[in-house]
């Protein structure tokens, strides 16, 4: 299905699969007299919620992202993440906003295996991208989101594209349910950026706790605190360190467990998650859980790897056939620590 908003007439439109039927519904949602759509969050950080967005809000963050973009009228992007959640949703309004026309196709591992045409743009997760190197090229403006975008991974999107000789921008994004979908972008392509940059009209501190602070006023009231440690190089720039409420105590020292998953992910291309596991002398064991079959030369690279400091070396190594994941991707530390 293709909805072009440049000339949007429900009544042509037909929905055969269930993912279209959703958006067929959010579409109805989104032009119907009512100020609000419901959103769901994510569940990665806890149980989850059901809540209401005001469209002038949402039409406030898209015009953000097509500004940074320079998306333009008659564009053509791709949809495939789900329309329950804001990334989703978000794909949609953007579409609806700078009226682009919008193909349709259902959330999957491979959403690129039917693309022949270049597109503008798209978003997609980490796991999406890693199943679609191959096209793409045939993508002008990526954004990634959803999970951190791995060193590993990362260099396998630079060479592919050096090969393809195109020209393209691929950004990670920083975001969540309530600055809905991203506030900030890391360029990956052409340039790598160490920092994410905050779009115009947001600006970012950090609290007593060192957690990032965000000032965002077109698309929330109220200044939100995350539980996301960052190191602040301005008041548009920040470098993401890891979530405070996924801090390792181990002996008293404290262990940013993302830190040491982008390390490992340089040497290996398997999803690799640290979490402490309750221990009566430490407190807390530092685990490396791994996904997939255990190899001796997995083990070996690990082994070889220098760690900054002795105690960010596993104290024991756990191979998994799959890490639980929440229904848009994330990796579900709770869920994957209740398993072990």
């Amino acid at each position: 299905m293709v909805v072009d908003f440049n000339n949007l007439i429900i009544n042509n439109l037909h929905s055969e699969t269930e993912f279209e039927k959703k958006v067929f519904f959010f579409l109805e949602e989104w032009l119907s007299d009512s100020e609000t759509v419901k959103v769901q969050t994510s569940g990665s950080t806890g149980v989850p919620k059901l809540f209401d967005i005001e469209k002038k809000k949402m039409i406030n963050s898209a015009v953000m992202t097509c500004n940074f973009l320079d998306l333009k009228k008659g564009d053509t992007a791709l949809l495939c993440l789900p329309v329950e959640y804001i990334s989703g949703k978000m794909m949609m309004v953007r579409s609806f906003e700078r009226k682009m026309k919008l193909i349709i196709a259902d959330p999957s591992l491979k959403p690129l295996e039917n693309l022949e045409e270049e597109i503008a743009f798209c978003a997609m997760t980490p796991l999406q991208v890693e199943n679609s190197l191959g096209k793409l090229h045939l993508i002008k403006n990526l954004i990634i989101g959803g999970a951190s975008v791995s060193e590993n991974l990362k260099d396998k999107i630079s060479e592919i594209l050096k090969l393809s000789n195109s020209e393209n921008q691929i950004f990670e994004t920083y975001g969540m349910s309530e600055t809905l979908s991203h506030i900030a972008l890391k360029q990956l392509v052409p340039q790598a950026e160490e920092y994410f940059r905050a779009f115009e009209n947001v600006s970012v501190t950090k609290d007593e706790r060192g957690c990032l602070r965000i000032w965002a006023p077109n698309v929330n009231a109220e200044v939100l605190k995350t539980n996301d440690l960052v190191e602040i190089k301005d008041e548009n720039k920040f470098r993401f360190l890891g979530r405070i409420d996924n801090v390792i105590n181990s002996g008293g020292a404290k262990i940013f467990p993302e830190e040491l998953e982008a390390l490992v992910k340089k040497e290996i291309p398997n999803e690799v998650v640290f979490l402490g596991l309750n221990d009566e002398r430490l407190g807390q064991k530092l685990v490396l859980v791994i996904e997939g079959e255990e190899l001796m030369g997995i083990i070996e690279k690990i082994a070889g790897i220098s760690f900054d400091k002795k105690f960010h070396k596993p104290k024991e190594i756990i191979f998994i056939n799959t890490i639980p994941r929440t229904p848009n991707g994330k990796v579900n530390r709770t869920e994957l620590k209740n398993i072990l």
